[in-house]
This record gives C-alpha cells, structure tokens and sequence, in this order.
C-alpha cells in the first residue's frame, strides 16, 4: 500500500528544536518532489518547504527560512525536516506530502497527490 507516515512530533519550549520525518511505503519517491505543510487550530493548511526530485533543490516558506531544513535519504524512502529555534507561533499539525506530477515544485498543496496522516508539534512560550 502506497503511504506516507510522518513521525517525530512533540512538545517543546521554545528556543528548542525538533527532527520530524516522512516515511514512504509502496513506491520509490526520489523521483517526486515532496513538502512539508503544517495547519494549525482555525487556520488553512500553509506550505512550510519543499525539495525537488533532484534531491537538493528547496525552498522554505519565509516564516520558517533560516530555522528549518528539509532533506531526504539518497534513496528516497525518508524525507525531514530539522527544525530549530521554534516559536509558539510554529505549533501546528504537520503534514508531509508527494507530487506525482513532472512540474516544477510547487508551494500548492493543491498539486500534491499523497498526504500522510500528520504530527503534532506544540511549541510552549
């Protein structure tokens, strides 16, 4: 079964750091550009930083650029996101997605074909 599987939320205060990841199960995605999008209480789900298939091209919303990083394996299996200097204003639902498409990675969550479950982050002032 094709699946995404996010893992590594949590509690923190801030000023700390947290190392979340997507595992993919049923297909290789180091051919697909994914992303991680986060939604918090009453708010629309918001594009938080993608990497392309060529395994080094990213790009970060403006509120996180500088804090938080995005990679993947070599073999395509595991996507992260490192997150540090958290803010309360971080704290949210975060989901991490696949596009299946042959585009240029988009910040569109509109465009993305596979979503995991997701994972709570809740940052403590």
């Amino acid at each position: 079964q094709v699946q995404l599987v996010e893992s590594g939320g949590g509690s923190v205060q801030a000023g700390g750091s947290l190392r979340l990841s997507c595992a993919v199960f049923g297909i290789s995605s180091r051919h697909n550009h994914m992303s991680w999008f986060r939604q918090a209480p009453g708010k629309e789900r918001e594009f938080v930083a993608v990497i392309g298939a060529d395994g080094y091209s990213t790009r970060y919303a403006d509120s996180v650029k500088g804090r938080f990083t995005i990679s993947r394996s070599n073999a395509g299996n595991t996507m992260y996101l490192q997150m540090n200097s958290l803010e309360p204003g971080d704290t949210a639902v975060y989901y991490c997605a696949a596009d299946f498409g042959v585009g240029a990675p988009t910040e569109s969550s509109s465009d993305y074909d596979l979503w995991g479950p997701g994972t709570q982050v809740t940052v403590s002032s």
